[in-house]
């Protein structure tokens, strides 16, 4: 296959500027698009879509399948007829999300939107939405979900009604008729988000944009992936966690980390060639150009830890389903277009598994300084096939980090890039660029030179992630042109 050199920006739709108190598949969205063909970038790196559950992070949503309708743009829905111009556009705060707030008023509008369109009889729209509906397969067991949640508040579907846990028949028909109002309405929202975002996309790929998406490896338990698919998760006779994914002790934290995810029963999954997780990267690749999968190493072997325990340290390594699942992926999709997040202390048998299937890992800079010339994110030892950054979405930006370190620390950075510390951030885009990965991914925090406050999340805080925006009117053609000049100058301007 012919390597291409490329990049582009990484920004969460969340993170657009606009009306609503959160950025959306609205006008702001093709004018961040417009400006990454002005800069001659390629990919437009998001985080997952899916419809966030606590904490809001995109890491952990109510479905593996499920688009968020925050994002959805309201003014589309005006446009359509589905909401009247004058419905009130909420006060929000500049420059981050406040998803309270934003929640209750986007609940309040799609539901509103909603009433009116199933009012508006059979039509070509109405066509449409139920043709979206009868080739949705997950679509009805996730809006029956949500409604169940409503009904049920506060409780994890583990607590719901027995009949309901236990996916009865009679009781699933029965509590569909009586919340059918409902299910329609989570039936529009998907219809909404993934019809928008399907022409997003397209508008992308008329100007030479791809999007470069992302799936978490595991999922949240309270979830309708589980409830749906009990027989798929280890999990006891009452519907529970046996054990939850984590990562064990390390130089970081003497007590590992307890994410609480649930684990898969990979034998299950295997009798049936993996059809979950077959129709969850066909249902990815549908909304996506290329695949960043989390915890890439996970699928070599994980880190089991008891359910019952209150910290990661009494966990064990269990390995997952390997060259098994890819194998089947590639099978039944072809060519498969994924990068693996192969962060952190990497196994031989996890790079086995990445490069058998030639899965781009990925190269961060603000882990390359302060272990010798060795450290394999420095840039004199990157690799081809590999996806570089500043930072990530768990990253501070380069400017926090920088700002962070020990003057020892900082001599060291100064001294490799021979550079002043005047012009760090664009130091580190520029080496970025220039590095011999494929492929040259930056933050839009680190374009526009920010500080640690705009970091996007903090790992192991729950509160306060996933909330920055930046402000209308402060990414300038200037800015386009200035990185256009690096990309033009490292070889990543695709041919158009």
């Amino acid at each position: 296959m012919q390597r291409v050199r490329k990049s582009g920006i990484l920004l969460h739709p969340t993170s657009l500027p606009g009306p609503g108190g959160i950025g959306s598949f609205g006008v702001e969205a093709r004018k961040f698009i417009d400006f990454l063909h002005a800069a001659g970038q390629s990919l437009w790196q998001v985080l997952p879509l899916g419809y966030t559950s606590y904490g809001n992070s995109p890491y952990m949503c109510y479905s593996a399948f499920a688009g968020n309708p925050l994002l959805i743009d309201l003014e589309r829905l005006v446009a359509e007829g589905d909401l009247s111009a004058n419905v009130p556009r909420g006060d929000f705060p500049a420059g981050r999300v406040d998803y309270q707030s934003v929640q209750e008023f986007k609940r309040d509008v799609l539901r509103s939107a909603a009433v009116t369109f199933f009012a508006g009889g059979r039509n070509a729209r109405m066509e449409d939405f139920w043709h979206f509906c009868d080739t949705t397969p997950w679509l009805h067991d996730f809006a029956l979900f949500m409604a169940l949640k409503e009904q049920y508040p506060g409780l994890a579907w583990c607590d719901w009604p027995e009949a309901i846990v236990c996916r009865d028949p009679a009781a699933l028909a029965t509590a569909s008729a009586d919340l059918g109002p409902r299910i329609g309405e989570y039936k529009y929202q998907q219809w909404q988000f993934f019809r928008q975002w399907r022409q997003l996309r397209e508008y992308a790929a008329q100007q030479g944009v791809g999007i470069f998406g992302d799936i978490p490896i595991f999922v949240a338990y309270d979830s309708v992936d589980v409830w749906a698919n009990r027989h798929l998760f280890l999990l006891d006779k009452a519907g529970r966690p046996t054990v939850v994914a984590g990562v064990p002790p390390d130089y970081f934290s003497k007590t590992g980390q307890l994410w609480g995810n649930p684990l898969y029963n990979w034998d299950a999954m295997a009798q049936d060639g993996y059809a979950w997780w077959l129709e969850r990267v066909r249902s990815s690749l549908d909304l996506y150009d290329l695949i960043r999968i989390d915890h890439f190493r996970g699928f070599a072997a994980c880190w089991e830890v008891p359910y019952a325990e209150k910290t990661a340290i009494k966990g064990r390594w269990q390995p997952g389903p390997g060259e098994s699942l890819f194998s089947s992926l590639a099978a039944a999709l072809g060519e498969l277009p994924i990068v693996a997040e192969d962060l952190g202390v990497i196994t031989p048998d996890v790079e086995a598994l990445r490069d058998g299937f030639s899965f781009p890992g990925m190269k961060i800079l603000q882990f390359a300084f302060g272990s010798g010339p060795d450290n394999p994110y420095l840039p004199h030892n990157h690799v081809r096939n590999s996806v570089i950054y500043t930072g990530t979405h768990d990253n501070d930006t380069t400017l926090g980090w920088f700002s962070a370190l020990s003057a020892r620390e900082k001599k060291q950075v100064l001294r490799y890039l021979d550079r002043s510390a005047d012009t760090i951030v664009w130091e580190l885009i520029r080496t970025a660029s220039a590095s011999v990965a494929d492929t040259c991914i930056l933050p839009l925090q680190d374009l526009l030179e920010l500080p640690g406050d705009a970091r996007m999340n903090l790992p192991g805080v729950a509160g306060g992630n996933w909330s920055w925006r930046f402000n209308d009117g402060v990414l300038t053609a200037k800015h386009a042109k200035r990185l256009f000049g690096l990309t033009e100058t490292y070889g990543r301007i695709s041919k158009r």
